[in-house]
């Protein structure tokens, strides 16, 4: 396995991007359902606001992740069909580890494991490199396998650069945009 190149800095975006909730629900919406029909969006996932349901849709049509196919819906792309594949495995390791408790929500567990695998920033001068900004991040964080969620992650990032490419800081949220 190569090790992908990504800042602490395009991580952290890439992960506070993956773990919106609104993204996670539309993304498995769609994988587990099939397309969404034009102008259902809002019927489909209810208690999203307008505002949020109009933003996460450009946003995920953005980075390629859904395309709106004529007579069908919003659907996933190639890249979007594999987000869901990796929202299933950061699930299904999640569950076995009782993540972040016995019970919780598929979008909780999803969102609690990402948390764990974006670096946190450096605050000492003698930490590892691997934690420095613009420095190359590692798969060794502790208890987390090769096939484990940092993995995936940064396997799917490596596959699908659009993603850190495209983000910056979202003043509004504070996160990637």
């Amino acid at each position: 396995m190569t090790i992908p190149s990504f800042t602490s800095a395009n991580l952290r975006a890439a992960v506070d991007f993956l773990s919106s909730p609104a993204l996670i629900r539309l993304i498995t919406e769609i994988d587990d359902n099939g397309p969404i029909p034009p102008r259902k969006l809002a019927n489909t996932l209810p208690d999203l606001s307008a505002h949020h349901l109009r933003r996460i849709n450009h946003l995920a049509r953005v980075h390629d992740l859904v395309r709106a196919a004529p007579g069908v819906g919003l659907e996933l792309t190639a890249s979007g069909v594999e987000l869901a594949d990796v929202y299933d495995a950061i699930a299904r390791w999640a569950r076995h580890h009782a993540y972040p408790t016995h019970v919780s929500d598929f979008t909780s567990r999803i969102r609690h494991t990402l948390s764990l695998v974006a670096p946190l920033p450096a605050t000492d001068p003698t930490e590892s490199s691997a934690r420095q900004p613009g420095v190359e991040l590692v798969d060794v964080e502790p208890g987390f396998e090769q096939s484990g969620p940092r993995a995936l992650l940064l396997q799917w990032l490596d596959a699908h650069p659009q993603i850190t490419a495209l983000l910056e800081p979202d003043p509004e949220y504070g996160r990637a945009a």
